[in-house]
């Protein structure tokens, strides 16, 4: 008897103190809903029987088992190691299929419950399926607070393994070795040089795009330039004088920022290749992107080595500081004309967004030509002169240039065609996308719209049935100054899903100040190097049933 009442009694206290104070637990750790213990009365009478009273100890002792077992549990599952995962483990959980992963630090999370209820979408929180959360929170920096954290928490299911923590190490004799980090959402077109564009549903998120998934063109490995001792020469006339700036010497002339829109020549190639074959990267509707500049104007720095605009034709010519083997820098011009007029608003960039220009996008310093195809934007610029003739660049004799269907690889003549400048008038649907289900009801139609050489976007024309009829759309973002539309107009048009329809075709179209509207095929614009790519834009999307 004593040696039972030893036993029963600490399991009595056991009962009490966790009936008070481990209810939560009990809930987590309990396999059966329904198990609601209850605490017995202590009450006995002096004429119950010998048996009933062992019938009660027993019914005590079995409870204070139960209620220590629940404890031991619970403190099994609280101090278990947690499972370890390895980086490939994670990347193969990236559809609701496999479930979606992801990490943060050294911590993997299950978020596949999570996924519907994302406020920003499931498309989102989908592009960093497999991967780690961290660049996406760096450039959404309103996820990295104390509740959004104690929300992840709840879907933690252990830890990466100690030797994937650390970044993988870059072989040293790769000239693409010292290549900045990346950002894990971007849709690569070629990994070396780094090309590579946003998905469609980030780019029109917002007016300006975040540095981090600005679209990247890169000829070249990416130079990695002291700022310190980085010069910028800009060769003078005869009568004039040679200058080297540095970048104390770029922050001395007057500040000048402005917001452009860089698009490369080859933005929605793939659409071409998809009609007949193309030689260039297949890049999608997201070979364009809208930042705002800060820098000393092209003209002013002109100015002080004592050019002038002249009435015969010249050129100014950029050479920039990446290379191939052969010491071949990258190079490309635009006319005399546009560099000195002050009203072209052309700028030797050094910031992107208010910070320094990041180093994919030509830090310390680039060339911004607003109206003008990227190709001429030259990054990391260490040489400015001016030509009598156009820059003898690949780039711009051999490359960027628009033929006639008929052309092939065995007939062109690259000397028979002017260098692209200004790009014709485009736009692009971004939502929803090719092949996505939509709901019925009410349908929201995003995209952007652009036009070269300053020319505003004055509509955007939708259709739900292929272009037999059409709606317009809702224009968003900066008002555009007459000849100086440096920018994109985003535009949205909430539209209702026509009745009974098991699909939709939907096409958009721009039209700018000159009346310029896109061609409706890819067919009479179709050329071998496949530029120029700016045909109504079409999404195939299926109603839900």
């Amino acid at each position: 008897m004593l040696l039972l009442s030893r036993t029963v009694v600490p399991g009595l206290h056991l009962a009490c103190r966790l009936k008070s104070t481990s209810r939560i637990c009990v809930r987590v750790c309990s396999t059966n809903d329904s198990f609601q213990p209850e605490r017995p009365s202590l009450a006995f009478t002096g004429d119950q029987s010998s048996t009933r009273r062992w019938k009660v100890m027993g019914t005590l002792l079995g409870l204070g088992a139960v209620w220590a077992y629940h404890d031991h549990q619970c403190r099994a599952t609280q101090e278990s190691p947690p499972r370890i995962y390895t980086r490939e483990e994670v990347s193969s959980h990236c559809t609701p299929e496999t479930r979606v992963w992801v990490t943060l630090g050294s911590e993997v999370f299950d978020v596949t419950e999570f996924v519907d209820l994302h406020p920003g979408g499931a498309s989102k929180i989908m592009l960093a399926a497999g991967g780690p959360l961290e660049p996406f929170w760096a450039t959404y920096a309103i996820h990295n607070q104390s509740h959004v954290r104690e929300i992840l928490a709840q879907y933690k299911i252990g830890e990466l393994r100690l030797e994937d923590k650390a970044p993988t190490t870059l072989k040293t004799s790769d000239p693409y070795a010292d290549d900045p980090k990346r950002h894990p959402v971007l849709k690569v077109n070629s990994q070396c040089p780094f090309n590579a564009e946003p998905p469609p549903g980030l780019l029109t998120d917002n007016y300006i795009t975040p540095n981090p998934i600005f679209f990247t063109r890169n000829h070249l490995p990416v130079p990695n330039l002291d700022p310190d001792t980085y010069r910028l020469h800009v060769v003078g006339p005869p009568e004039g004088q040679s200058l080297s700036l540095s970048l104390e010497d770029l922050y001395r002339f007057p500040k000048h920022e402005i917001t452009v829109t860089l698009q490369c020549a080859g933005n929605r190639r793939s659409e071409m290749t998809r009609f007949k074959e193309v030689k260039g990267l297949e890049w999608r509707t997201g070979a364009i992107s809208t930042a705002c500049w800060g820098g000393a104007r092209l003209c002013d720095v002109l100015a002080q080595a004592g050019h002038q605009v002249c009435e015969n034709e010249a050129h100014v010519c950029f050479e920039g500081l990446d290379s191939d083997p052969t010491g071949t820098y990258y190079g490309a011009s635009i006319p005399l004309a546009r560099a000195m007029d002050p009203e072209a608003e052309v700028l030797l960039a050094y910031e992107m967004n208010g910070e320094p220009l990041p180093r994919d996008h030509g830090f310390p310093v680039r060339v911004v030509v607003p109206g003008v195809v990227g190709a001429r934007h030259v990054k990391w610029l260490g040489k400015v002169s001016v030509e009598p003739e156009e820059s003898y660049s690949h780039w711009q004799r051999r490359d960027y240039k628009g033929f006639s269907p008929s052309v092939d690889w065995d007939t062109v003549d690259f000397d028979s065609a002017p260098s692209i400048q200004e790009l014709p008038v485009q736009s692009a649907i971004t939502e929803p996308q090719d092949g996505e289900t939509i709901e019925t009801g009410e349908v929201t139609i995003r995209g952007y719209a652009w036009s070269g050489g300053g020319r505003a976007v004055v509509r955007v024309d939708v259709s739900l049935d292929g272009g037999i009829t059409w709606q317009t759309a809702e224009l968003n973002g900066e008002e555009q100054r007459p000849r100086k539309a440096w920018a994109w107009r985003l535009w949205q048009l909430k539209v209702p899903v026509p009745t009974g329809k098991k699909e939709l075709n939907i096409v958009c179209k721009a039209v700018d100040d000159s009346y310029n509207v896109q061609p409706d095929t890819v067919a009479p614009i179709w050329n071998l190097r496949g530029v120029l790519s700016n045909a109504w834009h079409r999404v195939h999307v299926h109603v839900a049933k």
